[in-house]
């Protein structure tokens, strides 16, 4: 194995180990919360779910971003030699999704957290907070995006 391609594979679990673990925390924040609504008023599930759900798509970006690094440098068929240079890139071009993909389900977990205990004494208004977790989603889909056209634009 080259260093290019332990770079490369390095990237990938991190682009899916980081999103992932944060999209973890931020489900995990905000389906505490939920659950202890729940446990007053179960008709509120319906509500909540999508709060609850939110903070887990980094985890899938995270993912997406794996899986193009996975088919670029040809692990699920013959593997392309790659030297230094195009691993460090392949490796960079995974930083955008890694750290933002982590850090935006963090917070977004807290912001949908924050939105349960609103629809706990407001059901009426559980749809509002989805625009707040919304803003901080977009940060992780910038991310994603960066990764994606950086890596379309490395040659290997």
């Amino acid at each position: 194995m080259t260093a290019g391609l332990w770079l490369s594979i390095l990237g990938a679990g991190l682009a899916t180990f980081l999103p992932g673990l944060g999209s973890a925390i931020g489900v995990g924040t905000t389906a505490r919360a939920a659950a202890g609504v729940l446990s007053e008023d179960p008709s509120k599930f319906g509500r909540l779910f999508l709060l609850v759900a939110l903070p887990g798509t980094q985890g899938f970006y995270g993912f997406i971003a794996a899986l193009l690094v996975i088919i670029k440098v040809g692990l699920l068929g013959e593997v392309k030699p790659l030297d230094f240079m195009q691993g460090l890139q392949i490796f960079l071009a995974t930083i955008p999704i890694t750290f933002l993909g982590y850090f935006s389900a963090i917070h977004q977990g807290k912001v949908c957290t924050a939105g349960v205990e609103m629809a706990a004494k407001k059901p009426e208004s559980s749809m509002q907070p989805v625009i707040y977790a919304g803003l901080v989603e977009t940060y992780a889909v910038l991310g994603l995006l960066a990764t994606i056209f950086i890596l379309l634009g490395i040659k290997v």
